[in-house]
C-alpha cells in the first residue's frame, strides 16, 4: 500500500482573507506509475510541474500568514488544474514529448487517477474556501503558476501575467501595480486565457463569486530560492493593499466569460 499523499496543505487562520493555491507544485509520481515510461529528465521540464512555482507559493502563505493547498503529484500523472471531463486531463502527449504510460489510457484508469489524486486536491481547496467562509470574511483566492520563457521559438517578453475570467477585483489593481513600478512587462490573460469552465479558479472563484486570479511568472525568473523568495515578496507588497479593499472581501457573481 503507497502512502503516497497528493495533497499538501500549509495551515493559516480561517479569517486570513485569502487562499493560495498552487496546481502544479511537484513533480512527483506515485510509485505504481513509475516515470509512466519518460526519461528523468523529462521530469525537469515544464511538462511535469510549472517550475518554481510551489516555492513562491509556500513562501507567500509564510509572509501573509495565509493557508495554502498544493498538489503533490505530477500533471503528466492528472492535471490538477483541468476540469474532470476535459479532453486534457490526461495528456498523451505534451509539447511534443509522447508520454508512453498515458498512450493508451482507458477511461478506468483515468477515472482512478481522477478518485485518487484529482479528486483528493480539489476536495482539500474546496474544504478550505468553506472553513474561511465560516469566519465571517469572505477570502480571496490566488493560484500560483509558471510558464516557459520560450514557446515553439518564441520568446515570451512577459515577466509575469495575471491571468481571469469576468471578476475584476484581484486581477485588475495588481497588473496596474505591478506594472506601475516600472521594471516588468506584465501581462493581461496573456501568454494564456483565464476563462477556463472547470478549472481550479472556476471552482474555487468564479462559481462562488469569490474574488480570485491566477499569477504566471515566467520560470527562469522563480527557478532558485532567491528568484522565489524576492517574487513571493514583490507578490505580497502588491497584495496587501488589494485585500485591505473592504470591496474584495463580498460575494459577487460575475458573468463568465468561459
Amino acid at each position: 500500500m503507497s502512502d503516497f499523499q497528493p495533497v499538501e496543505r500549509i495551515e493559516g487562520p480561517a479569517d486570513a482573507g485569502l487562499l493560495i493555491v498552487c496546481d502544479h507544485a511537484s513533480n512527483a509520481l506515485p510509485p505504481e506509475y513509475g516515470s509512466l515510461g519518460l526519461p528523468s529528465e523529462a521530469f525537469q521540464r515544464h511538462i511535469a510541474y510549472d517550475i518554481g512555482a510551489a516555492g513562491v507559493a509556500r513562501r507567500l502563505a509564510g509572509l501573509l500568514n495565509a493557508p495554502a493547498v498544493l498538489s503533490c503529484f505530477s500533471r503528466l500523472l492528472i492535471d490538477p488544474n483541468r476540469g474532470a471531463d476535459d479532453p486534457t486531463l490526461v495528456m498523451r502527449i505534451s509539447d511534443g514529448a509522447l508520454i508512453p504510460g498515458n498512450a493508451r489510457i482507458d477511461a478506468a484508469e483515468i477515472e482512478k487517477r481522477r478518485e485518487k489524486y484529482w479528486r483528493p486536491y480539489r476536495a482539500a481547496a474546496v474544504a478550505e474556501v468553506e472553513r474561511m467562509m465560516t469566519s465571517g470574511k469572505v477570502p480571496s483566492v490566488i493560484s500560483i503558476h509558471s510558464f516557459t520563457p520560450v514557446w515553439k521559438g518564441a520568446a515570451r517578453p512577459w515577466h509575469v501575467a495575471l491571468l481571469w475570467d469576468s471578476d475584476p477585483r484581484l486581477a485588475k489593481p495588481l497588473i496596474a501595480g505591478l506594472a506601475g513600478a516600472g521594471d516588468l512587462v506584465v501581462g493581461d490573460n496573456e501568454p494564456y486565457d483565464g476563462a477556463l469552465n472547470g478549472d481550479t479558479m472556476w471552482e474555487l472563484g468564479t462559481s462562488r463569486g469569490l474574488p480570485h486570479a491566477l499569477f504566471e511568472i515566467r520560470q527562469d525568473l522563480i527557478a532558485d530560492d532567491q528568484g522565489q523568495q524576492d517574487w513571493a515578496e514583490r507578490i505580497a507588497r502588491e497584495l496587501q493593499p488589494v485585500l485591505s479593499d473592504p470591496a474584495v472581501h463580498r460575494v459577487e457573481m460575475h458573468p463568465t466569460r468561459t
